[in-house]
């Protein structure tokens, strides 16, 4: 989904928001700069969103950027409204549930990260990631290792990303209160695997993460993935030793 800035227009799943910004003078040999972070790799449930970020060189830097996770949500808000405001380009785009339980969480997220890229208004030279790895792209990249706290359009994406995913989270919560999703935004906290026990999992559950698999075999129910590829449940040993959040290789 693509559309004008709006502060509440959300990604569909495997989709994007963009903004409509004026033009560069592309004759400069200034260098186009783009931040890219992601939100949502380690929770239960719900999308990974990522969000790409161009500052405009002609309105003044926002003061307080730094990684969202160090921010409060009030603060998240308010920076939120002013990345949107000042920015040359920016898009937040997200892979979905289906997509992370087809294809494992890291890929995804690259997934989800391309994505924002691509749906810019403005074509960057040069793309900083957060992180240890790029997506593919076809413009030059750079991974940087907690760029969210040293790169400022890096910040800027995480706050988007951030402020962008805890919405839809808030959206979910309205249709199943039971997991409490306003409280947790999908994470594994004990109360979102006590009320997994008590009720099972639902839709926006990501079925290749182990807590989910197990709370879907308590019920006697054969988890099943996009594409009929089929399941082996894990043993009580396998838990033990195996990634709870479903990272790196698919579980499956």
């Amino acid at each position: 989904m693509t559309g004008a800035r709006s502060p509440r227009r959300k990604p569909t799943a495997g989709g994007s928001v963009a903004a409509r910004q004026r033009g560069l003078n592309f004759d400069s040999d200034v260098e186009i700069i783009c931040g890219v972070d992601e939100a949502g790799r380690g929770p239960l449930a719900g999308p990974v969103v990522a969000a790409a970020v161009i500052f405009d060189p002609a309105k003044p830097m926002i003061r307080g950027l730094d990684d969202s996770k160090a921010l409060t949500a009030k603060k998240r808000e308010e920076l939120y409204d002013k990345i949107v405001d000042r920015a040359l380009a920016f898009c937040v785009a997200s892979a979905s549930v289906e997509e992370i339980d087809s294809i494992n969480i890291l890929h995804a997220t690259m997934l989800a990260m391309k994505r924002a890229v691509e749906g810019l208004a403005v074509t960057p030279t040069l793309v900083k990631i957060d992180g240890n790895r790029c997506p593919v792209l076809s413009i030059r990249s750079e991974a940087i290792i907690g760029g969210d706290a040293l790169v400022k359009c890096i910040s800027a994406a995480s706050i988007l990303a951030k402020v962008t995913r805890d919405r839809l989270l808030l959206d979910l919560h309205q249709a199943y209160p039971v997991y409490g999703f306003d409280a947790h935004s999908g994470y594994g906290t004990p109360q979102h695997l006590a009320a997994l026990f008590e009720h099972g999992p639902c839709e926006h559950h990501r079925r290749s993460f182990a807590p989910v698999r197990e709370a879907h075999a308590r019920l006697g129910l054969r988890v099943k993935p996009p594409g009929n590829v089929p399941v082996v449940l894990p043993s009580p040993l396998d838990d033990a030793s195996s990634n709870a959040f479903g990272d790196g290789a698919p579980a499956f």
